[in-house]
């Protein structure tokens, strides 16, 4: 299964979209946003983007609170399991103890990924360009025996690029 991660998208609307339809263009069957989404907006496209998606709110969403019920918004951190897999999801990287065999996170503005014990470890960077001149985003794609992390950056008025592949070999359940 192929998940389209992204967070940080702040209130850059435009980069969010751009970043949501080269995921679903690159074959994401579903999406993963790591908070700081900021805009109603940008809500709307994650719910309008013809895939199902979850949303974790960051530091700065309080104000979605609103939107709780009409959008697939969750507290973190939050456990659930997709593609036979168990994740976590949260913005803030706080609970960082390996209890889930994906644990995704944003808030710092940086890609990040690791693999330790039997625990990826993702953070796919910031959608809104404000800590460097670059949109990030990255694919996560969940086979019975590796994890495939693609991670990709966009400079403005550019196409999306891969700048590395990552591949790590599962624990057998």
């Amino acid at each position: 299964m192929k998940i389209g991660v992204l967070s940080d998208t702040h209130s850059k609307i435009k980069r969010a979209k751009t970043a949501l339809d080269f995921l679903i263009d690159s074959g994401a069957e579903f999406i993963i946003h790591a908070g700081d989404i900021v805009e109603p907006e940008i809500l709307e496209l994650l719910a309008n983007c013809g895939k199902k998606y979850i949303a974790v709110y960051g530091n700065n969403d309080a104000h979605l609170v609103h939107y709780h019920n009409e959008y697939n918004l969750v507290q973190e951190p939050y456990y659930f399991k997709l593609a036979e897999t168990k994740f976590k999801l949260m913005h803030l990287p706080f609970y960082m103890n390996s209890d889930a065999e994906v644990i995704i996170f944003g808030h710092t503005h940086a890609f990040e990924t690791e693999f330790k014990g039997s625990t990826l470890y993702l953070n796919p960077g910031e959608v809104c360009a404000r800590n460097k001149p670059l949109s990030e985003c990255a694919m996560l794609e969940v086979k019975s025996n590796k994890f495939i992390v693609n991670y990709y950056t966009r400079n403005p008025k550019k196409e999306f690029e891969l700048q590395k592949s990552y591949e790590f070999k599962r624990q057998q359940q």
